[in-house]
């Protein structure tokens, strides 16, 4: 769920309410825990302190006072009818060590201090409900139903220093496992309460958004595509209108532009072929050559500067072309000139591009590599999602800090304005134009040795 889950706006909203609710309902738990042990103190400790302490005077005095006849054994225990407190010469639940309760205990000595009784050591154990035990015919009705229904049983054993021990057993609440599992399903619950409808309600968003920014990352001014739903809440809606509009006013825009460039072509290219034609009645043969040069030029870089305005809406459509054989013609163009080009042609390889225009990117890089270096080596490297062409050279290559301003258009690194030795420096950046067109990269970097490497990348 990439576009769905951990980056997206919906996944975000989704997370935020999800620890929301989680943080909600572990202070919800937290309070319940307190509620609950207050509850517990107060229905179960406080009852259990008053009963041990109102049964141990009782059982103490009938302890004083019952007689025992001679060479009777010491009574086993005593017992409290009103309270079921029994009074027992030993601990008769230390083999109930396994379930014994620390905490329990700390409250008992607590309440048992306050109700004025003194006590040595102090034992309480929550033992689970036998189920045996509540078929039991002798156990009260009354008391079998609470146990069942709390769930729990507390025994528990206090020490009178020198007297004995006190004992009884209580139905204690159910433990705090049960607490957690209701809790843990009020939250899966709340989860699907309110996640359900905020990943419907951020879908709603959502969708249209993406189609909103996958058409942004594609656009194309002057293409055919047409324009998106509107769909969705309001804003969303409203923003959807506001890109449509947008995307009609760039292109109107750029066809105004392209109606302009026509236009300057057009008026530019006229008087050039008037003068073209004038210089013909020019006597002198040198200055008429210079002049033929010079208008020459000037219409080379027309062409290049509309050339380069032109490229955001070319009117050529991508076709599939073999790549190796489109460098291989260009190649040949140059040996035809009888420049030291090389290049091997691969095997068949099949792209889809505007080969009029990628044709224009190769030989503006290998027309550099010649004028500068002399000689050219064209290498095409096949890779599974890629394909490199390389254009290398011996000449002195370029300062490593303007590899990169060379691909500005009108950017020279030979000073002079003539053409033979340096061009008008729009070459390099016609050519990135091109090759970002087609969704590749254009680098330059030094070679070892002297020289310089260009290197066009495009996917495949």
């Amino acid at each position: 769920m990439r576009r769905f889950l951990p980056t997206s706006l919906v996944a975000r909203i989704a997370l935020l309410v999800a620890a929301a609710l989680f943080v909600a309902q572990a202070i919800n738990f937290g309070l319940l825990l307190h509620e609950r042990q207050k509850a517990r103190f107060a229905l179960v400790i406080v009852p259990t302190t008053t009963r041990l302490a109102d049964a141990a005077e009782r059982l103490l005095t009938l302890q004083r006072e019952m007689p025992l006849a001679p060479g009777a054994a010491k009574y086993r225990f005593l017992s409290d009818p009103r309270t079921h407190v029994r009074l027992h010469p030993d601990n008769p639940f230390a083999a109930q060590e396994s379930f014994r309760r620390t905490d329990v205990e700390r409250d008992l000595r607590r309440g048992l201090a306050d109700a004025g009784l003194r006590a040595g050591g102090i034992m309480a154990a929550l033992r689970p409900v036998d189920a045996k035990r509540l078929l039991d015919p002798r156990l009260d009705p009354i008391r079998a139903e609470r146990l069942r229904r709390m769930g729990a049983e507390m025994l528990v054993a206090v020490e009178l220093p020198g007297k004995g021990w006190l004992t009884l057993s209580t139905p204690w609440p159910r433990t705090d496992n049960d607490l957690i599992w209701q809790l843990v399903a009020q939250t899966l619950i709340l989860y699907v309460v309110v996640l359900v409808p905020v990943l419907l309600v951020g879908g709603r968003i959502a969708r249209p958004l993406r189609t909103l920014t996958e058409a942004a990352r594609t656009f194309r001014p002057g293409s055919d595509a047409a324009p998106i739903r509107e769909r969705g809440p309001s804003d969303v809606r409203a923003l959807i209108a506001a890109y449509n509009a947008l995307g009609r006013r760039v292109t109107t825009m750029l066809d105004e532009k392209d109606r302009m460039l026509g236009a300057i072509g057009h008026d530019l290219r006229t008087p050039l072929q008037a003068l073209r034609v004038r210089i013909e009645s020019v006597e002198d043969d040198d200055d008429r050559m210079r002049m033929a040069d010079t208008i020459d030029e000037m219409s080379r870089t027309l062409d290049d500067i509309l050339s380069l305005a032109r490229l955001g809406r070319p009117s050529e459509p991508n076709t599939d072309v073999d790549l190796g054989a489109l460098v291989d013609a260009v190649v040949e163009d140059f040996r035809d000139l009888d420049h030291d080009v090389k290049f091997e042609e691969p095997a068949r390889l099949k792209m889809r591009l505007r080969p009029t225009l990628m044709r224009r990117a190769v030989r503006n890089l290998i027309e550099n590599a010649v004028k500068y270096g002399g000689g050219a080596e064209v290498r095409l490297i096949p890779a599974p999602q890629r394909v490199t062409i390389e254009v290398c050279d011996r000449g002195h290559g370029i300062p490593a800090d303007k590899l990169e301003a060379v691909f500005n258009p009108f950017t020279r690194l030979e000073e002079s304005r003539n053409r033979d030795t340096g061009g008008i420096g729009l070459g390099l950046a016609l050519a990135r134009a091109i090759v970002n067109d087609a969704g590749g990269t254009i680098a330059l970097a030094n070679r070892d040795g002297g020289g310089l490497t260009a290197t066009i990348t495009l996917p495949r």
